[in-house]
């Protein structure tokens, strides 16, 4: 393999429309850096491909017949070092995408995205961000609120105790969908020490990413729900 090739980002696509598949290679065919490494169209394949080409993101669909993307998401993320997951579905508020990101995927795109924006998206999540606009995060989020017993309040809240005073603060800005730079200006800090706090967040939680800091702050009941 070339330098070149090593550079580029490493894509297996897993659905089980074969139409779907052919237009998402397609799409990624056309951008320079990114390659598509292989194809499945079960979610019962995808470990397999994972640990056999090593790619730097997964787009997974969510309905598959024999094995679902939700836990064909969890399997991967299981492994030592798992790649990325891009969720993919047909709707953007579906109880399944919570569970997904539950699990560990970077965040989702709606099937009739632009190409262009699927591209991106994979580039994004690539480089370790989540693809999820705030306004997506606050009502998927919502979903869940009227099943947001107590005993998981609870739980959430526990978890939540492992962060000193100025990460949760933190950690609630992410849970309203705020940017890096957006904390940085509410709380009085910088860019780069929000990114310090979100990364030990991460770290003291077991967290993949910020969109399952989110989650966990809303199953607190930490937010604002006026705002």
């Amino acid at each position: 393999m070339s330098e070149t090739e090593r550079e580029r980002v490493g894509v297996v696509i897993v659905d089980d429309d074969a139409l779907v598949r052919v237009g998402l290679v397609m799409m990624m065919g056309g951008a320079p850096d990114i390659r598509v490494l292989a194809e499945a169209e079960d979610g019962g394949a995808v470990l397999d491909l994972v640990r056999r080409h090593s790619p730097d993101v997964v787009l997974m669909d969510i309905r598959m017949p024999t094995v679902d993307g939700l836990t064909a998401t969890e399997r991967l993320r299981a492994l030592e070092n798992p790649p990325e997951v891009l969720v993919l579905t047909t709707f953007d508020a579906d109880a399944h995408v919570l569970r997904a990101l539950r699990a560990g995927a970077a965040g989702f795109l709606l099937k009739d995205t632009p190409p262009a924006e699927i591209v991106e998206s994979v580039r994004q999540v690539s480089r370790g961000m989540s693809v999820l606009s705030p306004t997506v995060t606050r009502r998927l989020i919502d979903r869940v609120g009227a099943n947001n017993h107590g005993e998981r309040a609870d739980r959430a809240r526990e978890r939540l105790s492992a962060l000193n005073g100025r990460e949760l603060e933190v950690a609630v800005a992410v849970g309203e969908g705020r940017s890096n730079a957006d904390i940085a200006s509410t709380l009085f800090l910088s860019v780069p020490t929000v990114k310090t706090h979100v990364s030990n967040i991460l770290t003291k939680l077991g967290l993949n990413n910020r969109v399952q800091v989110a989650l966990l702050v809303h199953d607190a009941q930490l937010l604002d729900e006026d705002g």
